[in-house]
């Protein structure tokens, strides 16, 4: 099965003069399961449907190249948000896009699924549009802009498309188009799971059981307002119990219908036997092909949702908490498949999903009665309703093993370190240090404030410095040279300046120089973006500090990096602002020395470090 077409030569040698519907995308066309474009476009073509893409158009002849489509304009910002992609957490432009041909910025516009949608306004008039996607799904509400620093109203308003899907949209998708074919009205489909769609406030009729947001207006104006809309919104975000939820703006109402129950095993599995040709349309390759693939092409996705549920992650609200998987023998087909690639070299890079260990439902109501709305299954303590097994997670390792060609599995990210070492049998986590751990193993403690993890919706910090100590038990009974890589996080809100302090004695104390360190980036409708605007937690309306000002983020960001000597000059700034004279110094609990004085002192041999790894030495 080739490409799908991006241009109209390619349409007509496949045999039709018309799509059923044409997809918009920001991305580049990488026809790989782990993009959305891929599986939207793959799906309707299993369903029966002629479908044609318009990657990254920027020209009126770019979007009038399939002419009308027979059912609709399918838009999408592509696998990011636009914003995203385009500024970093300081609101700089980034100066590279992966999802682009040649890794180069600049090929998709600001706000993507809105330009996208109203240029297809203006070129086709009344034509079907439904928008879908990490961007349409995340701002599906008034929600909180970062780079315009204001709430918006919901993307569904902003982009005039009919319909909005949110979250993985492989059954969304499907409906939508039997019952345009059908001969459905676009505007008619107000029934469809996992949908939003906006009515006129006088022709709205009254929903039973649904449940209501503060306005736009109003949540534009009051920030506790704010908050308890978030509350709902995420609360709600169940597929087994969630309710129709209302949100007025202006003179339009926004209905979002309950959530699409996510796709069974059998039902992913058809989802990943599809044709792909899992690489970027050949089209790219003068232009240097799109990086973004060099992530995972030799990589295997096994799940998807994630009960853990970070306050700072959008996975929750986009895919969902409840936890879906691949059976054995589709990930084993698929792996398979990798084998046969030209360019592999027996390697398979991950198996992961938004988090790899997990494999079946926190516990077993969940079936049943739905993920609880107020509390977390693994923050800020375990659930005594959560079941640990690693059982099924690690038989699918040890079968992808066995297979012929392949010479390491590894697991790059992804592991809930909480979920694991609360495992009375150690089997999985001892095999997961002996073949799994390609020298460096990716975790997020991402803080050691127990005060900032709250916020972060996180564990505690003594549940990693207990799994930390067994890693490198278990690596040193092997004899082998393996080290931690902690993802960590500056100015989270909760963080204060003497938070960072104590993070950076953290890292000093257990011999860590991170090379990267992420700054709080409040992406549109996650709980910590909430807290981030209003300065509340919308689960307690308390109050919560946010460091906001950029003095105070540099501040926060470069004592994470205090060893780096372009940052001597801010830490010593925020150690003296704190009264921290006690870290100033050459002393070994010091972390940095002021020598505005000590001009005529020889300059001290550097020590020789390992960059980005963890360097913590065991202990007999």
């Amino acid at each position: 099965m080739p490409f799908l077409p991006i241009t109209k030569k390619e349409m007509t040698s496949l045999g039709f003069s018309e799509p059923d519907f044409i997809i918009v995308t920001g991305d580049a066309y990488v026809d790989h399961p782990s993009f959305g474009t891929a599986i939207i476009s793959r799906v309707l073509e299993k369903a029966g449907y002629n479908v044609c893409i318009i990657p990254q158009p920027v020209s009126n002849e770019d979007f009038k190249r399939f002419g009308r489509p027979k059912l609709a304009f399918l838009v999408n910002s592509g696998n990011i948000d636009s914003m995203v992609a385009h500024y970093t957490a300081a609101k700089k432009k980034r100066s590279d896009d992966a999802y682009t041909p040649g890794g180069k910025a600049g090929r998709r516009p600001d706000r993507a699924v809105i330009v996208y949608t109203k240029k297809l306004r203006e070129l086709f008039g009344d034509v079907p549009i439904a928008i879908g996607g990490v961007e349409a799904s995340l701002r599906r509400f008034a929600h909180y802009d970062y780079w315009d620093d204001k709430v918006r109203p919901s993307i569904l308003l902003d982009s005039t498309a009919d319909l909005l899907m949110y979250g993985m949209g492989e059954k969304h998708i499907v409906e939508i188009a039997d019952r345009l074919k059908n001969g459905e009205k676009i505007s008619d489909l107000k029934d469809i799971k996992g949908t939003c769609y906006a009515v006129n406030s006088t022709e709205y009729t009254p929903i039973k059981g649904a449940v209501e947001c503060a306005s736009f207006e109003i949540v534009k104006e009051s920030k506790k307002q704010y908050a308890i809309a978030t509350r709902i919104q995420h609360c709600e975000h169940d597929a087994v119990r969630g309710k129709t939820i209302i949100q007025k703006s202006g003179n339009k109402i926004v209905v979002q219908n309950p959530p699409m129950p996510p796709l069974t095993t059998e039902e992913m599995d058809e989802v990943y036997s599809l044709p792909f040709m899992r690489d970027y349309h050949p089209s790219y390759e003068a232009q240097g092909g799109v990086p973004a693939i060099a992530e995972v092409k030799f990589s295997l996705i096994h799940n998807r949702g994630c009960f853990g549920a970070c306050n700072f992650c959008a996975l929750a609200y986009h895919q969902g908490r409840s936890i879906s998987v691949r059976s054995h023998k589709s990930v084993i087909e698929e792996a398979k498949k990798i084998t046969q690639m030209p360019d592999f070299k027996g390697y398979i890079h991950d198996v992961g999903g938004p988090t790899a260990n997990f494999r079946a439902s926190a516990c077993d109501k969940q079936s049943k009665s739905g993920l609880c709305a107020d509390k977390k299954c693994l923050a800020p303590t375990m659930c005594p309703a959560v079941k640990v097994d690693h059982s099924d997670y690690l038989n699918l390792l040890r079968e992808l093993r066995q297979l012929p060609k392949v010479k390491k599995v590894f697991i790059r990210s992804g592991i809930r370190f909480d979920y694991l070492i609360a495992d009375e049998d150690e089997t999985f986590f001892k095999e997961l240090v002996t073949y799994h751990t390609s020298g460096q193993l990716k975790v997020a403690p991402e803080h050691c404030s127990d005060n900032v993890l709250k916020y972060m919706g996180k564990p505690k910090i003594s549940v990693y410095k207990r799994f930390e100590k067994r890693f490198y038990e278990l690596t040193k009974s092997i004899d082998k040279k393996q080290y931690l890589v902690p993802y960590l996080m500056s100015s989270h809100p909760g963080s204060t300046i003497n938070d960072a302090i104590e993070l950076s004695l953290f890292l000093k104390r257990n011999r860590l120089h991170p090379e990267q360190v992420q700054d709080f980036y409040p992406t549109p409708g996650t709980v910590s973006t909430c807290m981030f605007y209003t300065g509340l937690d919308p689960y307690t309306l308390e109050t919560v500090y946010v460091p906001r000002t950029p003095e105070e983020k540099a501040q926060q960001r470069a004592l994470l990096q205090y060893f780096k000597p372009e940052n001597k000059q801010i830490v010593l700034s925020a150690l003296k602002k704190c009264g921290r004279f006690d870290l100033i110094g050459t002393g070994e609990n010091c972390l940095v020395a002021d020598n505005t004085k000590q001009n005529n002192k020889k300059p001290q041999k550097k020590k020789k470090t390992i960059r980005n790894v963890h360097k913590k030495k065991t202990r007999n």
